[in-house]
C-alpha cells in the first residue's frame, strides 16, 4: 500500500490521543493533617509518601496547638481518586495522626501560599516589574539599584501567574512557603 493511500485511510488523531475511558482522572488534592507535635511525626508522614511513590506538590508544616502539643501538616499532592483514598487510609494509621481531611473534598477552603521574587534588571524591565507587581498586589520589601524582592501572597495559580509574567523581566530566584489551607465555613 502506497503512503498516500495509507495517510487517507487514517483519522485525523494519533495514538496519542486516544484515551482508556476506563483510566481514573488524576487530580490534585489538598490534606490537612493534624499530628502530635513531637520529633520524628514528619518524617514519618514523608516516608509514607516517598516509600509509596506518592509525590508531594506543597507541604507546609506548624504548630497549632501549643497547649495541645499539636501541628497541622498540609499537604498538596497528586493522584487519582483511589490513591487520594490509599493515602488518606494509610496517614490515618499512622500512631501520632489525630485527624486526616481531604479539603479537596469537604467543600469550600480557602488556599494561600507566601512568595519571595528576587528579580534583577534595568530601565525599562524595571518599571514593568513594578507595574506587574502592582496589578498582582506584591509588596516591594528589598530594593537595590540593581534589583527588587517581591513579596505576594496568593493562591498558587496567582504565584504561578506572577513567576511566568517576571521571567523575561530578570526572575533569578523565588522562594515559596507551600499552601496554607483551612476549610471555609463555620465548621
Amino acid at each position: 500500500m502506497s503512503a498516500l493511500k495509507l495517510k487517507k485511510g487514517l483519522s485525523k488523531h494519533s495514538a496519542y490521543d486516544l484515551k482508556d475511558p476506563n483510566a481514573e482522572v488524576i487530580e490534585s488534592h489538598t490534606l490537612a493533617v493534624i499530628v502530635d507535635n513531637e520529633a520524628g511525626v514528619l518524617a514519618r508522614v514523608i516516608g509514607l509518601f516517598s516509600g509509596r511513590g506518592y509525590n508531594i506538590e506543597s507541604l507546609t508544616v506548624a504548630e497549632v496547638d501549643h497547649q495541645g502539643h499539636l501541628s497541622r501538616i498540609t499537604v498538596v499532592t497528586r493522584g487519582t481518586p483511589s490513591v487520594i483514598e490509599q493515602i488518606k487510609a494509610q496517614l490515618g494509621r499512622i500512631v501520632p495522626v489525630h485527624e486526616v481531611h481531604d479539603l479537596t473534598v469537604e467543600g469550600p477552603s480557602v488556599e494561600r501560599e507566601l512568595a519571595l521574587f528576587k528579580v534583577t534588571g534595568q530601565g525599562d524591565k524595571r518599571i514593568e516589574a513594578l507595574r506587574l507587581a502592582e496589578i498582582f498586589r506584591a509588596n516591594v520589601v528589598d530594593s537595590t539599584l540593581e534589583s527588587f524582592v517581591f513579596e505576594m501572597t496568593g493562591t498558587p495559580q496567582k504565584i504561578d501567574a506572577f513567576a511566568e509574567l517576571m521571567r523575561p523581566l530578570g526572575l533569578v530566584e523565588v522562594a515559596r512557603t507551600g499552601v496554607a489551607a483551612l476549610s471555609r465555613g463555620g465548621a
